[in-house]
């Protein structure tokens, strides 16, 4: 045996050694076309698996079969192949110098696969570098996507598509889903959002019919790409409205990029056009970073951090209000006591591991955390003051009060607190296969909720308390609940993208799961969009979408209207269905343009009813409406001046709900006896605007592209509303029309890609600086936001004073980029 295993070693030994022998040794570096050394750099031979890869300083090393021709391909993302044809000679050393050039057939490809994606049915793209010239209050993406949804607030960044609420629209940063606080009641206490704008790459918006890879939300999808520079930069932006600046860049030979950005906002200019007076003084901070390393062609690590300190504090004084009819005017004044104090302070973190050990294959690891402790304090006695005003021009107290209807008091307390902490782990992945596109993803979500809240309203008419009752002494509202509870949820997602290039067609179907261990409740959504872009020599797509959309309910939608939780609340859901077009076109010579429509129809089943008051949403806490929405859109892009985009938007929608156990007692006379109960039926939903304009104009100096003019213009129909007694079917009026334009005027102060630039200039390393005066409310309309209803006793009439928004506003802005 012995003997056996000496003979065995001794032929290994000599195989190995033969072997070694028979091998050549090639050496060598891989540069690109400036010369510069490339990394990862695939070397091998061809047909056989293995190789080696480059280093940073694009060396490499490989051993290759001695006494026959092989061949060395060298390959790279982004670079041609390069094949090497060579006989070695045993024992032999080779260095071996390549340089890889770019490869415009595999951008080709890339410009393909990126053509198939932007036909996917439901999505809309947005340039983000259009936000700095758009002049608007709000500003950053949000104040784009306005334009081209219902819009009545230009203090708050939320919007509604299609008639969904703020609720009901996902919004993702990086494939991370981020979140918008809970506790605000009106867009003065709001802050930033939490999309930096500066940092953005790409924008793909969705009004709906969106694709099964996205959550659980009924109304649209905000899906956000952040940069990866390659080189140093960053901006800086001023006005009286506050600051921004950030920062890019690339290191570590250029495997790391990083995005760093801070803001700072203050609404106290804007904030002092309003009605009311008083000492505002709002505070919002936001950091931002981005980070991504690439490890090699492999493995790579994303990581993204937010925290933003959300500060309002506002001591008002006094308010005038004056509304009613040219021949029926009334007016309130309001004397105030005590003040306001909210503070708002998230957290976001989330790290990303993606591994792609082929350039089909892509996996990825996400982890997230999320926190929010949000305060809202306030202790504010108003006396009010409510006349009739004088509306005789012949009068010399025409515009006064001429005599008092009544007075009374309003006290509002609270003292709420909310504290969130949300954690996400979960998996993504995707496969090219050509024609298919397979994506697949598994989530879990924990949720822990602690909610204090402790609120109150007393009202005083004419020394009689409201509700007045002899007997007992009422609060006009109260609600004080507690609640603690935490639960799980878990969704999962596959979908395939298939594309038929020979007849233009591409079709994505999936399906979405998501279970919630609070209301143990299975959702199951299947989802199919599709587009086909016929080969006509006009270039247009069709497209269109349907499928099933359900909205687990997050929080809330568990509280009802009186504070007190409803654990048992299941999912709202949805049904869609989206047909249109897209037809790029040219006209006024070859000026490009892009004319898009979209035809829609939602039914909705176990709906949560809700109101509105101002930005806050107050749910009824239970499962107890249908409801429908349908409507079309249509957009039109382009140069209506010559190298100077605009965009029109218009929407005709009608939305409405029927609450399922709301009845109406009808009495056959006014003393009352005989009366019939009857159904109410469908009301419109509290987001039922009929129609919505948005206009963006850009136009320059016909000789001078460094003076520029942008002018944003938007109109919706006034949204229901009715009094404050928590029945729905009384919500019978209509807030007036929101109409409102902004005006800039830009000019481009320097000019960095000036070739005559002297090089000792101060400003050698700006790439441009722009100065704009902003006109907000150019036209100087008080448009309304919401009602404070005011009930005189003695008379018994009920008064709904408007609370209007922003007047007209001059602005400052500089922006600078390096």
């Amino acid at each position: 045996m012995q003997k056996t295993f000496s003979v065995l070693f001794i032929l290994f030994c000599s195989l190995m050694a033969q072997a070694q022998t028979d091998m050549a040794l090639v050496k060598g570096k891989v540069l690109d076309e400036n010369n510069m050394p490339l990394e990862f750099v695939t070397v091998s031979l061809k047909g056989q698996p293995g190789g080696s890869k480059t280093n940073e300083k694009g060396d490499f090393s490989l051993s290759v079969p001695s006494g026959k021709t092989v061949q060395l391909v060298f390959s790279s993302i982004g670079y041609s192949n390069k094949i090497i044809t060579k006989r070695f000679q045993a024992g032999e050393t080779f260095n071996l110098t390549v340089t890889l050039s770019s490869n415009a057939v595999q951008m080709k490809e890339f410009t393909k696969k990126d053509e198939r994606k932007r036909n996917e049915a439901g999505s809309v793209r947005i340039d983000p570098k259009m936000h700095d010239l758009l002049p608007s209050a709000v500003g950053g993406i949000e104040g784009l996507l306005k334009i081209f949804l219902s819009n009545n607030n230009e203090l708050t960044s939320q919007y509604n598509v299609r008639g969904g609420n703020f609720d009901e629209n996902l919004v993702y940063i990086n494939d991370f889903e981020v979140y918008r606080p809970f506790l605000v009641r009106s867009g003065q206490q709001e802050g930033l959002s939490i999309i930096n704008a500066d940092l953005v790459s790409g924008v793909n918006f969705s009004t709906g019919g969106f694709q099964a890879k996205y959550g659980d939300k009924m109304s649209s999808v905000l899906d956000i790409t952040y940069k990866r520079p390659k080189e140093f930069g960053g901006s800086v932006t001023l006005s009286p409205l506050g600051l921004g600046a950030h920062i890019e860049g690339s290191g570590i030979k250029k495997r790391l990029s990083y995005l760093v950005g801070v803001r700072q906002k203050s609404n106290q200019y804007l904030l002092q056009s309003q009605q009311t007076k008083g000492v505002y003084n709002p505070s919002f901070t936001d950091v931002q970073a981005f980070l991504n390393y690439q490890f090699d062609t492999d493995w790579q690590v994303e990581i993204f951090g937010n925290y933003a300190r959300n500060r309002f504090d506002f001591q008002p004084e006094s308010s005038t209000q004056s509304f009613g009819l040219i021949n029926k005017a009334f007016q309130l004044r309001m004397f105030y006591q005590g003040g306001e104090t909210d503070k708002f302070d998230s957290r976001f973190g989330g790290v990303s591991v993606t591994h792609t050990p082929n350039k089909n294959l892509s996996l990825k690891l996400l982890a997230s955390g999320f926190q929010t402790n949000e305060t809202e304090t306030y202790d504010i006695q108003g006396e009010y003051l409510l006349g009739e005003i004088e509306t005789d021009l012949g009068k010399e107290n025409f515009g006064e009060v001429k005599y008092a209807l009544g007075t009374g008091l309003v006290h509002n307390y609270a003292r709420n607190y909310l504290d969130v902490n949300v954690g996400n782990i979960g998996h993504k992945g995707s496969y090219d296969a050509n024609r298919h596109y397979l994506q697949w993803g598994i989530n879990s979500e924990f949720v822990h909720i602690t909610d204090k809240l402790n609120e109150w309203e007393r009202r005083d008419s004419a020394g009689f308390s409201q509700p007045f009752s002899d007997s007992a002494l009422y609060m006009y509202k109260h609600y004080k609940t507690s609640q603690d509870f935490s639960y799980m949820r878990f969704s999962a997602f596959v979908q395939d993208n298939i594309a038929f290039d020979s007849i233009g067609l591409v079709i994505t179907g999936g399906i979405r799961f998501n279970y919630n261990m609070l209301n143990s409740e299975l959702l199951i959504s299947p989802r199919l969009q599709l587009s086909w872009k016929p080969s006509w020599k006009k270039d247009v797509i069709f497209r269109a979408a349907t499928g099933i959309y359900n909205q687990p309910p997050f929080y809330r939608e568990m509280r009802n209207l009186d504070g007190t939780v409803n654990t048992g609340v299941k999912a709202q859901k949805s049904y869609h269905a989206v047909g249109g077009l897209d037809y790029n076109f040219k006209a006024f010579g070859d000026r490009p343009f892009k004319f898009t429509t979209e035809f829609y129809y939602k039914y909705m089943w176990d709906l949560v009813p809700y109101e509105y008051d101002n930005v806050r949403i107050r749910y009824y806490g239970r499962n107890d409406a249908v409801g429908y929405s349908y409507g079309a859109e249509f957009r039109l892009y382009g140069d209506l001046v010559k190298d100077a985009e605009s965009w029109i938007s218009l929407g005709l929608m009608k939305t409405a709900e029927n609450l399922l156990d709301d009845k109406a007692v009808l009495y056959k006379n006014v003393a009352g006896g005989d009366s019939v109960t009857k159904e109410i039926g469908f009301i419109p939903r509290p987001t039922d605007s009929r129609v919505s304009f948005g206009l963006f104009f850009s136009d320059y100096l016909p000789r001078n592209k460094n003076f520029k003019l942008h002018l944003n213009g938007l109109y919706s129909t006034g949204l229901p509303f009715g009094p404050p007694d928590q029945n729905r079917a009384g919500d019978t009026l209509r807030i007036p029309s929101y109409k409102r334009v902004d005006i800039g005027f830009s000019a481009l102060l320097l000019d960095g890609m000036r070739k005559d630039r002297p090089r000792y200039s101060f400003f050698k390393n700006v790439k441009s600086m722009w100065l704009s005066l902003e006109v907000f409310n150019l036209l100087g309309i008080q448009n309304t936001i919401s009602y404070l209803w005011i009930q005189d006793q003695t008379s018994g009439r009920t008064y709904a004073v408007p609370n209007r928004l922003t007047a007209r506003l001059l602005n400052i802005k500089l922006v600078t980029r390096f």
